[in-house]
């Protein structure tokens, strides 16, 4: 019989960002309740404060009082936002439509990161910018009088799509953001909560004609459903265990975890789904499975699961087949090259796998005997977390080169799963 342990995950990284970043421009106060505390969101949190937002804080809430648009200060000194791509794409969005200065900054690997891919539709609304050849930051920019804009991305970036949003609320002219593949929609979900009007039509969204934003609610923030995807396969792989994981994010534009284990053939089943503040979410329960069949995920189905891809990697180890990775160059543009992390680490482990340019191909044995070996995490989060399942569901001996990593988006990922191993 099955060895059946229940867990609350990380609540979710993007719904949080987003919370406390509309409700520091919003009129009345907003408490937001499980926030994630990381890294990544603390430094969002410090940012808003430090153009002037009032904060408190308690042990699992929030309460962040705005007072509406054109409310925040310029900040005293360059924000440094660590590793958090979200941070410093988003708040470029809201910055620029304030009219302030401000200087954004952040650790190495986050100095790496393309910002062209919004310094270019950002610049085209009215917000002027100086930044490192290439579109590189540090990122100064001084918001002015926003212009309206119909942008068509190239990329299916939610990061791309909110920044533009964010400005956008700062004119009444017509914005509009047309995307190749539908990208996440927290943002379009968080602005209809504040009472903003805004339409979406396929991959078009659009922004209406009531552009202020309302506090004098509460948000729940859900279960991180990335954050879910580590023990979801750590479940999947671990004789003799089930997990249940409560109040898990299932936002359509998220859940694409749940295509692959359709196709893989893993044993799960969903829970008192519900839907709040137009965010769907439920209880996730996955029991070990025997049997798993190979897996493929192509080109318009990576938005929905990209940051899910390293822990499907492990998954694949274990596949009886070949299971592939196709269309998802971005993974290289993440904390690490992601794709050339996986592949190299695999390797290490006697595991059979090509790399391709935007993807690759993962020979999967069900009976798979790996060898000891030290994996190089490159400093990212989602690597080490991935790793550290592999070793806790199949006893491997290897070694980490760090864990610190974790602390950006899941402080408490070792302890969970330690929890769900004992």
């Amino acid at each position: 019989m099955d060895k059946v342990k229940s867990l609350r995950v990380a609540s979710d990284k993007s719904i949080t960002h987003r919370a406390i970043m509309l409700s520091s421009i919003a009129k009345g106060s907003v408490r937001i309740n499980s926030p994630l505390f990381s890294d990544d969101t603390l430094r969002t949190l410090k940012a808003v404060e430090g153009m002037g937002v009032r904060v408190e804080s308690g042990g699992n809430f929030l309460v962040i009082h705005g007072e509406g648009k054109g409310s925040l200060n310029e900040p005293s000194d360059v924000i440094n936002l660590g590793n958090s791509g979200t941070a410093m794409r988003l708040l470029t969005g809201i910055i620029g439509g304030e009219g302030v200065f401000a200087v954004l900054t952040g650790d190495e690997s986050l100095k790496k990161r393309p910002m062209m891919r919004i310094i270019e539709p950002l610049s085209r609304m009215g917000v002027d910018f100086l930044y490192r050849s290439g579109g590189y930051a540090p990122l100064a920019i001084k918001g002015g009088n926003i212009n309206g804009i119909d942008y068509t991305s190239r990329i299916a970036s939610a990061q791309v799509k909110s920044a533009i949003l964010f400005a956008g609320l700062y004119t009444d002219e017509e914005v509009i953001v047309r995307e190749p593949i539908k990208s996440r929609d927290h943002t379009e979900n968080m602005l209809k909560a504040f009472g903003v009007d805004i339409s979406i039509n396929g991959n078009t969204v659009t922004l209406g004609k009531n552009r202020d934003l309302f506090g004098d609610f509460e948000i729940n923030v859900p279960a991180d459903i990335s954050s879910a995807a580590f023990f979801m396969v750590f479940a999947a792989l671990s004789k003799n265990r089930s997990v249940l994981l409560r109040d898990v994010l299932l936002n359509p534009t998220r859940r694409g975890i749940l295509d692959v284990f359709d196709m893989a053939g893993v044993s799960y089943e969903i829970k008192n789904e519900r839907v709040e503040n137009y965010e769907r979410m439920g209880n996730v329960f996955v029991s070990y499975t025997r049997n798993l069949k190979p897996f493929k995920i192509t080109g318009d189905m990576v938005p929905r699961l990209i940051d899910e891809i390293p822990i499907l990697s492990i998954l694949a180890i274990f596949c009886d087949g070949v299971s592939s990775v196709r269309g998802a160059k971005d993974l290289r543009k993440k904390e690490s090259d992601r794709i050339k992390s996986i592949c190299e680490n695999l390797k290490k482990l006697g595991v059979k796998v090509f790399e391709y340019d935007d993807g690759f191909d993962i020979y999967g044995n069900p009976t798979a005997a790996l060898k000891p070996a030290t994996i190089e995490t490159y400093y990212d989060h989602r690597i080490a977390m991935s790793f550290l399942v592999l070793k806790a569901a199949k006893g491997i001996d290897f070694s980490l080169s760090e864990t610190h990593s974790i602390l950006t988006s899941y402080p408490n990922f070792i302890d969970h799963l330690n929890y769900l191993s004992g």
